[in-house]
């Protein structure tokens, strides 16, 4: 039994039943712009990836509700964004749209704010520091959400009050609102965590999960994603309670161990423990250039400055590593991936440097709209540092080290390998033309910063995208 803090009347024998929260911020991004700027609160307001003030290139990362009653979404072109909610006037001019100044035209108008990352991360900081403070066991999902197992700290009767005191506590200490789940389990919690957004407090309690699983969409049951939804609705199945009802063998052998996985999830089963996140898989920076560019010696000159951050970072956390990649996004969106692997792992800063920027020759006459660096392959035992500046037999192969994927999101992005020729790699369309979330593969803000002041460095495991669509933070 942990020693922390408990609420009164919680009782000290063991309990069968898990409490589990979900805690999930609300259009986190959009929060942190609204605090930072509180004018922008009630207001519409869209985080582009990508994006730079006043103009109509990137993608959207989130937007607030009262854009989204515009059509804006998640992963859709800034320009399209801005056909369904055009950018409203601001006094400064800076993101202002002179053909919109009119004031009867305001109440269809918008703000639109570039990623900042760093201040998102500092943000997101306080909020985990509440978490900690909350729970023995915090799982950190991403930048905006997280599961906290807090079977020791409270007890059933009292767990309302004790989520609404954390949800209180992110609101009154930091000045954004999450929305929180709680159950006996990771994936009920999540779905009502999604239940009642936004800054809702959805509890179920232990007997009662089938029931409240049964009447929602088989859309919304943990690890359904929209494909495999389609799939189920073609064999009958619309709703959880008809997957619960399904027939399991018919389940397994159209999706495999998959489909014994939902069956299970739609009816309440979930045995996974609420447990830390391990080791980080990469450490990454990039940087978009305020203009998409050709001049290779501007591109050499920003990745030189990213190898040097990734390998300082890699070098503070006294990690080595084995693989060096770098990435190149390219208009309209295309995302194209390298690396090379060595025999060993290595801390070597300079053999970062001539790595990526051996890589980069493949784009010399490409315009490109950002570069990233990235390491990873990583190593943490204890060893003597290992130097290869003087090795030139670095394997030319893709390195297949994407992280590993987890299974605390309902829906995931797809990894971004490393192509094993040139012409892979790119990012898929939709069918109209505009890049899906399969373009941002780190589909946060680490792949919307923009300008060289907004570098991200991230070191997450995988890609995660909440229910509401914000997009969510991890490496490329």
């Amino acid at each position: 039994m942990s020693g922390g803090p408990r609420l009164p009347g919680t009782s000290d024998e063991e309990r069968a039943d898990r409490i589990v929260l979900h805690v999930d911020m609300d259009c986190f991004y959009a929060a942190c712009e609204r605090r930072r700027e509180p004018e922008l609160r009630g207001e519409p307001v869209v985080v582009g990836m990508g994006y730079e003030g006043g103009e109509t290139y990137g993608a959207v990362a989130t937007a607030s509700y009262e854009a989204r009653e515009y059509g804006v979404e998640s992963a859709q072109a800034i320009s399209t964004a801005l056909e369904r909610l055009p950018r409203r006037a601001e006094a400064d001019g800076e993101d202002g749209d002179e053909e919109r100044s009119d004031p009867e035209d305001l109440e269809d108008t918008g703000y639109y704010r570039p990623v900042d990352i760093d201040y998102y991360e500092e943000v997101a900081a306080e909020v985990k520091e509440i978490l900690h403070d909350s729970a023995d066991v915090v799982r950190e999902v991403s930048i905006d959400e997280a599961y906290l197992d807090v079977t020791d700290r409270t007890a059933w009767e009292v767990a309302e009050g004790f989520a609404r005191h954390v949800k209180n506590r992110i609101d009154r200490e930091v000045g954004v609102a999450a929305s929180v789940g709680v159950a006996p389990n990771m994936s009920a919690a999540k779905i009502a965590s999604d239940h009642d957004k936004p800054d809702g407090l959805v509890v179920v309690e232990p007997g009662q999960v089938r029931e409240f699983l049964a009447p929602l969409d088989v859309a919304e049951i943990h690890g359904v994603g929209p494909v495999t939804a389609r799939e189920l609705r073609e064999m009958g199945i619309e709703t959880a309670g008809d997957l619960a009802d399904a027939d399991r063998r018919a389940l397994e052998d159209r999706f495999g161990e998959r489909g014994a996985e939902m069956y299970r999830r739609a009816r309440g089963d979930d045995e996974r423990e609420v447990t830390p996140r391990g080791r980080p898989k990469s450490f990454s920076r990039e940087s978009a250039f305020t203009e998409a560019t050709d001049d290779i010696e501007r591109k050499r000159e920003q990745v030189s400055t990213l190898a040097e951050a990734v390998a300082d970072r890699a070098s503070r956390k006294g990690v080595m590593y084995r693989t060096i990649g770098i990435k190149a996004v390219t208009p309209p969106y295309d995302v194209n991936t390298r690396a090379k692997s060595l025999p060993g792992p290595v801390d070597d800063p300079e053999l970062v440097e001539e790595v990526a920027l051996e890589l980069l020759a493949e784009f010399e006459d490409d315009v490109v709209r950002k570069v990233g660096v990235r390491v990873s392959n990583l190593s943490f035992a204890d060893a003597e540092q290992a130097s290869l500046s003087g090795w030139e037999g670095v394997d030319g192969g893709g390195s297949g080290d994407g992280g590993e994927r987890s299974e605390d999101d309902r829906e995931r992005l797809g990894d971004v390998g490393e192509p094993s020729n040139p012409t892979e790699g790119t990012a898929e369309r939709d069918t109209q033309g505009n890049p899906t979330l399969e373009d941002y593969a780190d589909a946060d803000a680490s792949d919307a910063a923009t300008g060289t002041n907004a570098n991200a460095d991230t070191d997450s495991e995988d890609a995660e995208t909440d229910p509401e669509g914000q997009s969510s933070l991890q490496d490329f």
